[in-house]
């Protein structure tokens, strides 16, 4: 009755169902997984926020597959003031940066191609492929002190069927950014291959210290996306968008044609977009102090212990290297059961090797320096 596009296990896992029986239980558990900046306790200029989204201009319905283009252009700005040109003619909207992958691949594959994506890395990418019938192969991210991609590896894992190399910069959860010399090496591999280079930056605003998403220098054709999910900590608002790159007309025109078949970017988004990106100046800065305070503190917090901080240069998310002693499950579960700390397992995300935890610098500085107080505890006892 089903395709066999996705083959879900519907069963939840261990770490689900304990969670759901200490809630129904009445447990207060300490969530450093949260990953919403809506529940994360940040402040919004609500007034200004609903101000835009009043705006009787998207009472009128203009049904332009690339996106309006007072809202292209808006994305164009957002670019520049960092540094980057891009023209509005060049900038497709989307709901989000999930649909934005799901152009993609309908614009670049078959069904039975493949994809290559990074790991550890989000696990959303076999979903979003296998909902297009096509493969996902994986290429490994190694730690020798920073985070790097194995180019041995992936060239090993190219084949006829390979036509996209996914890059997320800097990735979640390693909160690493791919340098000069990675990129320039990963655009060569790409342009010897034939490949395209879908880049994922949604949190490249979110830098630790100097580190950046560069820029690529063209050799290859590459597909930027981001979105307000991040910029503006505005998951609800469901818009993003993907930037093509100079020179690749016929790509844009046939995301245009595949945009029209859906047509499903709201037009009070679109018409907010500029001032929600103008407002989220204010959001980022939150965010940026949240992290940084939350990522010092269990930087602190862990000296002298057997644990261990992971080196990260951006993002939302801190690893935290725990003894083996236990398997990534069994710290998990523990300390969910014995301390009422919810932490979510490498595995979660693909680790080659155990044992590590992922935490959310997101968390509420309350919550986090509690929920890492126990773990501490919890590790030397």
């Amino acid at each position: 009755m089903f395709s066999s596009r996705l083959k879900l296990d519907l069963a939840r896992n261990p770490l689900s169902r304990l969670l759901e029986e200490k809630r129904s239980a009445g447990a207060k558990i300490l969530d450093l997984t949260e990953s919403n900046p809506t529940r994360a306790g940040l402040i919004y200029p609500e007034n200004e926020i609903l101000e835009a989204l009043a705006d009787s201009a998207a009472l009128r319905y203009e049904p332009t597959p690339n996106g309006l283009i007072q809202a292209r252009e808006a994305v164009a700005q957002y670019y520049m003031e960092r540094g980057r040109t891009v023209a509005a003619s060049n900038v497709l909207l989307t709901a989000s940066t999930s649909e934005a992958y799901s152009y993609l691949f309908k614009l670049l594959t078959d069904p039975g191609d493949e994809v290559l994506v990074p790991r550890p890395s989000y696990p959303l990418f076999e979903y979003l492929a296998a909902m297009e019938s096509v493969n996902v192969k994986q290429y490994p991210l190694r730690y020798d002190g920073a985070w790097h991609i194995d180019f041995e590896a992936l060239e090993r894992a190219l084949t006829k069927c390979t036509r996209a190399i996914v890059v997320v910069n800097p990735n979640n959860p390693t909160g690493s950014f791919l340098s000069v010399e990675g990129g320039r090496r990963l655009e060569e591999i790409a342009a010897r291959s034939g490949l395209a280079i879908l880049s994922d930056e949604v949190f490249s605003d979110y830098a630790f210290g100097e580190a950046r998403a560069h820029p690529f220098s063209g050799i290859a054709p590459v597909f930027s996306m981001s979105g307000l999910s991040k910029i503006a900590g505005l998951p609800q608002m469901k818009l993003g968008w993907i930037v093509v790159d100079p020179g690749h007309e016929e790509a844009i025109e046939r995301l245009e044609w595949i945009a029209d078949t859906f047509l499903s970017v709201s037009a009070p988004a679109q018409v907010a977009l500029p001032k929600l990106l103008d407002l989220s100046r204010g959001i980022q800065q939150q965010i940026r102090e949240r992290t940084a305070a939350n990522l010092n503190l269990l930087r602190e917090r862990v000296k002298n212990s057997t644990l261990n901080v992971l080196n990260v240069e951006g993002g939302w998310n801190a690893i935290l290297q725990v003894p083996r002693t236990r398997t990534e499950e069994e710290w998990t579960l523990a300390l969910l059961r014995d301390r009422d700390v919810l932490v979510q397992p490498g595995f979660f995300y693909d680790f080659e090797s155990e044992a590590f935890l992922v935490l959310s610098l997101l968390t509420e500085p309350i919550t986090f320096a509690e929920g890492v107080r126990r773990i501490v505890d919890f590790a030397a006892s």
